[in-house]
């Protein structure tokens, strides 16, 4: 389950529905009722928090998202124009450090797609959005 208060118009989260999880977009919010519209490849449908679900970041999300891979000696640097996420230890994203220009994070737990969506908008002003092309997995 997601809380309501961290979803954003633009984050990417599974939607369950009929015990079927489908990966989808926010494209609406609800404040006085507390429901996320969510676009799924199969259609646009108001969902509550509970049917919601996080969508845990990995390689696999960050290349979808448009990121560069770059491997070295001492761990994986993925980028994206002059954003950074830095891996000390590969495959591990409980423990990672992010930045963009002065603005440095260092991330202690696990992270979740919407959430990086989140900080990246925070530390850009920019949306973190699947370039054109890219489809979800």
């Amino acid at each position: 389950m997601i809380r309501f208060h961290e979803l954003k118009v633009g984050d990417y989260v599974l939607a369950e529905f009929e015990g079927q999880r489908s990966e989808g977009e926010v494209i609406g919010l609800n404040e006085g009722d507390k429901m996320a519209c969510i676009q799924t490849s199969v259609q646009d449908f108001w969902f509550t928090p509970d049917q919601l679900y996080p969508i845990l970041l990995n390689d696999s999300q960050l290349m979808q998202l448009g990121f560069e891979k770059e491997v070295y000696e001492n761990g994986i640097k993925y980028k994206r124009g002059p954003f950074r996420i830095l891996l000390s230890e590969p495959g591990n994203f409980s423990h990672f450090e992010m930045w963009y220009r002065e603005d440095r994070r260092h991330i202690t737990q696990s992270m979740y797609v919407h959430e990086l969506q989140n900080h990246y908008r925070q530390m850009t002003k920019v949306e973190l959005v699947r370039p054109q092309g890219i489809q979800a997995s």
